[in-house]
């Protein structure tokens, strides 16, 4: 535990080192020296929004200067760039058109992906019957995702009204049955953080323990329980409140430990979407690499840049992902050359290698052309160079110290971020000096 205190202090002096030589870059983009690339990028943007761009629904100033220098005069972006947000409220549309009059860019609907993109490729329960947890039109963005039989909480709750008893003044009033034939429910799909914890808890409970039929009791010992799909794992996250918010990740460890305490056992996901999920960047490597091919850009996106506020989340995912990304090129490049060495493949078996793919999202939406995913932090959200660390070390470091999610080790190596700078417009600067970049 001393060792993980040591560095996170050694982070903190990092960012502040950091950001204090990013206040002296002049803010020209051709303030670098050096030769100048092709006005066609190799290299694509993945920006978190909240703590990076917004602050609940206020901007962070620097936001609109960033994108001036990712938009020309007729209002295109000159890189590809994909709004990654752990959001699963709302619309991919909606959020759009809120980045656009924030912006003050046009922001394209396949610009931007919510926590529960990724659904639209779990094909294989889109014709089962989905109980969706979480807050706004959630029964129109499971439908527009592809789920064509789709139950709420509310609809389950006005159902059987007898099973959502902590709150007394919403219990019945008289004895009531329940008041409609639902379909036994197959799957569960958690957008994100509701607004009734305590209904959605236990209705979520009922429903894994019964095995999708309320009109039966509680079978603890049924395993393994149905399929769940969860987004969002963000345990905090950054509003217009001096400290973090709790996110959905906080409803999933309720959720995780209320299971475990009433049958023994660990709930299992199915899947686990949004950041830090491998899931989630490869999908947004896609929309990037669609990006690229709209505008006839001929060469092969091979570097991301991933620009997030939040250790657990932004920097972790990315940094997962780009250790994913030079595994998979080392292993191609490992079979390559054995073809060559025994005479069993061309020069050019590395471009020709469908690696037998292990992954079904990767067969889903082929394989990725990037090499790589650099993880830049700003100070502008979650994280805070300036926090102070208590005296005693003893009591500063819990095992609860990781925030991200249950089902993901902590790793000291991927909450370092690559680099550090104090809001995006800095980031923006120094990926354009990195790639010797000038738009024309």
């Amino acid at each position: 535990m001393r060792g993980l205190l040591r560095f996170y202090w050694a982070l903190n002096a990092l960012c502040n080192r950091q950001v204090r030589r990013r206040a002296g870059f002049a803010g020209s983009q051709c303030g670098f020296s050096g030769t100048v690339s092709d006005s066609k990028p190799r290299f694509g943007l993945l920006f978190d929004i909240d703590g990076v761009l917004v602050r609940g629904k206020m901007p962070i100033p620097a936001a609109k200067k960033a994108f001036q220098k990712l938009v020309n005069s007729q209002g295109q972006f000159v890189v590809p760039v994909v709004f990654v947000t752990n959001a699963g409220n709302c619309m991919r549309q909606t959020k759009a058109d809120q980045l656009s009059h924030i912006l003050g860019v046009p922001i394209d609907t396949e610009q931007v992906m919510m926590s529960h993109s990724p659904l639209r490729m779990f094909k294989k329960y889109h014709d089962k019957c989905v109980l969706v947890s979480g807050q706004g039109p959630v029964l129109e963005i499971a439908k527009n995702l592809g789920f064509q039989n789709v139950v709420s909480i509310d609809i389950l709750r006005e159902s059987f009204p007898l099973l959502d008893m902590v709150d007394h003044n919403r219990r019945p009033k008289v004895p009531s049955s329940p008041i409609a034939n639902l379909p036994t429910v197959e799957v569960v799909i958690l957008f994100g953080e509701p607004i009734r914890w305590e209904t959605n808890l236990q209705l979520i409970i009922d429903i894994l323990l019964t095995n999708g039929n309320l009109n039966g009791a509680h079978d603890n010992q049924k395993l393994p329980h149905l399929p769940l799909l969860a987004c969002n794992m963000d345990l905090m996250w950054m509003a217009e409140a001096q400290s973090p918010r709790f996110g959905h990740g906080t409803f999933l460890v309720c959720l995780e430990n209320i299971y475990k305490k009433i049958t023994g056992k660990d709930l299992k996901y199915e899947a686990l979407m949004g950041k830090p999920s491998e899931l989630t960047y490869h999908f947004a490597e896609y929309l990037i690499r669609g990006q690229a091919v709209e505008r006839n850009w001929t060469q092969a996106i091979t570097s991301l840049y991933a620009i997030g506020d939040n250790l657990m989340t932004d920097i972790y995912g990315a940094n997962l992902y780009n250790r994913y990304l030079e595994e998979r090129t080392r292993r191609k490049s490992s079979k390559a050359v054995a073809k060559i060495a025994t005479g069993t493949g061309p020069r050019t078996a590395l471009s020709q290698d469908n690696d037998h793919i292990e992954n079904a999202w990767e067969s889903e939406l082929a394989p990725p052309s990037a090499t790589s995913c650099k993880s830049i932090l700003v100070c502008t959200g979650v994280y805070n160079p300036h926090t102070e660390v208590p005296a005693d070390a003893n009591q500063s470091i819990k095992e609860t110290v990781f925030h991200g999610h249950r089902d993901f080790r902590f790793d000291p190596a991927l909450v370092e971020p690559g680099h550090i700078v104090q809001d995006v417009a800095d980031a923006v600067e120094l990926i354009f000096e990195q790639e010797k970049f000038v738009p024309q």
